[in-house]
């Protein structure tokens, strides 16, 4: 009987599962926003772009904007609960007006991975280690794409969770002047046996000059929290006078809930309001 039951209860909840894949998905919502496509040679694929633009930008043609950049940027992944914090913030002037533009997912792990020498690391997905690729088309095809079709200023800024968290870390050691701003919620810095992270001083060392804002973070996860730490020290030894950074443990927070919870606040801290001499604007 207890046998017969199981079988039963497993038969309703793959009835269930193949009822709901039925369903149309439901789109969180988004303020409005606007898409395009680009044909990638880097890539060698069509990459799809969503884009937000602030209050105020079709009625101040004057005006330019900076732009934050985000991996996992569909309409379908980050990019609703994004544009929505950062329409709130502008409009409520805690945040300067920007422009946000989101990266469609094609292969996740390939973009946002380097090449790696740890076996358990290969496991991960079919095809990884695409990072220099992703890097190459956001600098030379995307951000042109972006100058092209937007009033924008030379203000960049990225921001990415997990993964991408580790592709914005990756790109802030290896080609620093890309963006002006790297927010990485709980980055995935174990990858490749945290060479980042154990590379992190000697490239710091190299780059005395360097200005740049870094913000890192880590949920309560075992895998992240003590790379996360050992990358604190390093720049505690080791950042350059012109580097301004934080890295702030949440152990409130949890690996599937940071981005959500955290990128409020991280965004209005990290991209508050411009203050002018007749105010802030």
């Amino acid at each position: 009987m207890r046998t017969l039951m199981k079988c039963m209860g497993l038969l309703l909840l793959v009835l269930g599962c193949a009822c709901a894949s039925t369903r149309p998905a439901v789109l969180e919502p988004v303020p409005p926003h606007q898409t395009f496509t680009l044909e990638s040679a880097k890539l060698k694929e069509t990459r799809h772009i969503t884009v937000y633009l602030p209050p105020g930008y079709a009625a101040t043609p004057e005006a330019r904007f900076p732009v934050l950049y985000m991996p996992d940027g569909g309409l379908k992944e980050d990019f609703p609960h994004l544009a929505t914090t950062v329409d709130a913030a502008i409009r409520a002037g805690e945040l300067r007006p920007l422009i946000i533009v989101g990266i469609e997912n094609t292969v996740r792990r390939r973009d946002m991975t380097g090449p790696t020498t740890v076996a358990s690391d290969r496991e991960v997905a079919p095809v990884i280690g695409g990072s220099a690729e992703f890097r190459a088309f956001i600098h030379e095809e995307l951000m042109p794409e972006v100058e092209r079709r937007y009033r924008v200023t030379r203000e960049r800024a990225i921001i990415g969770e997990s993964l991408a968290g580790y592709f914005i870390v990756e790109t802030f050691f290896l080609q620093p002047e890309l963006f002006d701003t790297y927010l990485a919620l709980s980055p995935s810095l174990w990858w490749n046996a945290e060479s980042l992270v154990k590379e992190a001083g000697e490239r710091l060392a190299a780059r005395p000059d360097l200005r740049a804002g870094l913000y890192v973070s880590s949920a309560d996860e075992t895998d992240i929290v003590p790379a996360v730490a050992r990358l604190g020290e390093v720049l505690r030894a080791s950042a350059p006078p012109g580097l301004k950074w934080e890295v702030e443990p949440r152990p409130d927070l949890r690996h599937d809930n940071i981005y959500r919870k955290s990128s409020p606040g991280v965004l209005r801290k990290w991209l508050p309001p411009v203050k002018t001499a007749e105010g802030s604007h």
